[in-house]
């Protein structure tokens, strides 16, 4: 399987906004995880949205400031990062699994390498 590619990483002030993208090919079966990760620290899953996108989930942690969605037709998956703040700051990578749903954070099978975000000011 073809690992997923990720972009829109950068550098942001408190309080802005980045959109993460994740390119999948032949993903449109499977769910779609976003996790991230500082170093010296566990990795986190932040949000993962199933194949049709009829069910997502999200971190307490950005819960009402991300927003996960797909277009199964451009094989891309989506992170919408509203009100960053600076302990969003990480390595932003997508994974896949080979269930439709969104599985346990141990079960994604497939990794891109990631995206940086830092929130500074």
């Amino acid at each position: 399987q073809l690992a997923p590619v990720e972009s829109g990483g950068g550098l942001v002030q408190p309080g802005g906004s980045l959109r993460l993208s994740c390119v999948a090919a032949a993903s449109d079966s499977v769910a779609i995880g976003w996790f991230r990760q500082v170093p010296g620290k566990e990795r986190e899953e932040v949000s993962c949205i199933s194949s049709t996108s009829s069910s997502t989930w999200y971190a307490d942690s950005v819960k009402g400031r991300f927003t996960i969605s797909r277009d199964n037709a451009k094989s891309t998956v989506y992170l919408q990062m509203n009100n960053l703040k600076p302990e969003d700051s990480a390595i932003y990578s997508c994974a896949r699994p080979s269930s439709w749903f969104c599985p346990p954070s141990d079960e994604y099978e497939v990794w891109g390498q990631g995206t940086q975000v830092t929130v500074s000011s």
